[in-house]
């Protein structure tokens, strides 16, 4: 693990007052050592090369402390698998319907968004985030290639 990602994990479990195991360190560090929004089971895979006795249901059961720590941001459950996102800046997403690829856009990148209207009784809104849907490059040239 890069110094910067472990000195970054510590700060982290600290501040969220969460024990700094080495189980959840290689879990994060699965997380944030390449770009993507990953699967608890693709993040399984790249944890387990270093911890082979690691379970998919601890990798499952870290990821949710996590979420709840806010340590982690979830993406979009729509799209068929749940998704982890590493990036806890603002931004939203540009996800493809095709291979269901999801792609970080910046928060800067759209105007303000505005809701019109009130909000129904009694909710409180926390965030909200936007999704555009589309197909990416490389499905758009997959598609091309076979017309």
């Amino acid at each position: 693990m890069r110094r910067e990602t472990y000195n970054e994990f510590r700060r982290l479990c600290q501040e969220h007052n969460l024990a700094a195991t080495h189980q959840r360190e290689k879990i994060y560090e699965a997380l944030v050592s390449r770009p993507g929004h990953y699967s608890p089971e693709e993040i399984y895979e790249q944890v387990k090369q270093d911890l082979p006795s690691i379970s998919l249901a601890t990798v499952y059961k870290n990821l949710k402390t996590f979420l709840h720590a806010g340590m982690l941001r979830e993406v979009s459950p729509h799209h068929g698998s749940w998704r982890i996102d590493a990036n806890r800046h603002p931004h939203h997403h540009l996800v493809c319907t095709h291979c269901r690829s999801i792609t970080d856009l910046d928060f800067d990148s759209l105007g303000p968004v505005k809701l019109h209207g009130k909000l129904p009784s009694g909710f409180r809104l926390e965030k909200f985030t936007i999704e555009a849907q589309g197909i990416c490059k490389a499905c758009t040239a997959a598609e091309t290639k076979q017309h």
